[in-house]
């Protein structure tokens, strides 16, 4: 605990135990700010920081170690970097999301490792099918009502030990699956008819499952000063590498949020796969003229972008989304 001035009021370790820090902070004026690093349990700290009636500080941990240049790292050097950027005015911080959205956001997020032990469960199958020159035929999906009619029949073919394998991933797999309905029952009870959902649902290619990932990482959206922010803030916007007169974009940032990375990219694959179906429409004009440019991945990705600007407006105007009326396509402009 630091003065204004700087002076080291109290040092000291703090036992991490609910009560604790509520206990410690309570023997100072309510109202002072908190510096809290970005760890993986902060929620329970931040709840602690309130109850004693100081204001939370969420610290950008990244950004803060960039800042403070320090070679060396202990949690003390730490702890006064942090109480220097405080004191001048220039600590980074991220959103604190009101407690009620930091319970709905777990079940977006336990839906999202779900899905991917089915996505691993079902590569196992394939492969094992593979190794024995095994195909699906007469379904498309391998897992559906007639692929799995098809895959008990199929199962004969594999070896005593192979067979048994399989047979217990498809078990696992009907568990999973019952789980994820499961969640996404519980997704929609919870926002039953939510006009943010509505609206964002208009949004090319985003579905249900998106939108809740959407809404409940935005937030607030008044935060974002422009819709090129919550662009950079989604990971939809690439890297840039200027010197002098010469500019090159590379790959889309990696340190980003990345659960709204996740849903405009998945929204602009489902855009690119069925461009075909409405090849009037701006997003799949764009991923068309993108793609033959520089190719598919940089297409996906100023859909993307494109998906994530629209977002901002339609959260700010409270409108559904609407084509661009300009005619020219662009990759950074809705």
């Amino acid at each position: 605990m630091e003065e204004n001035a700087g002076n080291v009021l109290t040092a000291g370790r703090i036992n991490h135990s609910r009560g604790a820090i509520t206990e410690f902070l309570s023997a100072w004026k309510p109202g002072t700010e908190v510096a809290v690093e970005t760890i993986g349990k902060w929620y329970w700290i931040v709840d602690e920081i309130e109850a004693a009636g100081m204001v939370p500080r969420l610290v950008h941990a990244r950004r803060a170690k960039m800042m403070l240049a320090s070679v060396n790292k202990t949690d003390k050097l730490d702890c006064f970097g942090l109480n220097r950027l405080q004191r001048t005015g220039t600590l980074p911080t991220v959103w604190i999301p009101p407690a009620e959205i930091r319970d709905l956001r777990e079940l977006p997020r336990t839906r999202m490792v779900l899905a991917r032990q089915r996505g691993r469960l079902k590569n196992r199958i394939h492969a094992t099918l593979a190794k024995y020159g095994i195909a699906i035929e007469g379904a498309s999906n391998a897992f559906g009502k007639r692929g799995r009619q098809e895959l008990g029949v199929k199962l004969t073919l594999l070896p005593t030990h192979s067979r048994f394998y399989v047979e217990r991933l498809l078990e696992q797999l009907e568990a999973v699956q019952g789980q994820i309905e499961l969640f996404e029952g519980r997704m929609k009870r919870a926002f039953g008819t939510s006009r943010e959902l509505e609206l964002l649902q208009t949004l090319p290619g985003v579905g249900f499952i998106p939108a809740v990932v959407i809404l409940l990482k935005v937030g607030e959206v008044s935060r974002f000063p422009a819709a090129s922010s919550l662009a950079a803030y989604s990971g939809t916007t690439p890297r840039v590498h200027a010197s002098g007169d010469k500019i090159r974009y590379g790959r889309l940032r990696p340190d980003v949020n990345r659960y709204l990375k996740w849903a405009f990219v998945e929204a602009a694959n489902v855009v690119c796969l069925n461009h075909r179906r409405s090849p009037a429409r701006h997003v799949s004009r764009l991923y068309r003229r993108i793609r033959q440019r520089k190719g598919h991945q940089k297409a996906v990705g100023a859909v993307a972008r494109h998906l994530a600007e629209a977002t901002y407006w339609i959260c700010k105007k409270e409108e559904p989304y609407r084509e661009p009326r300009c005619q020219a396509v662009s990759s950074t402009k809705g």
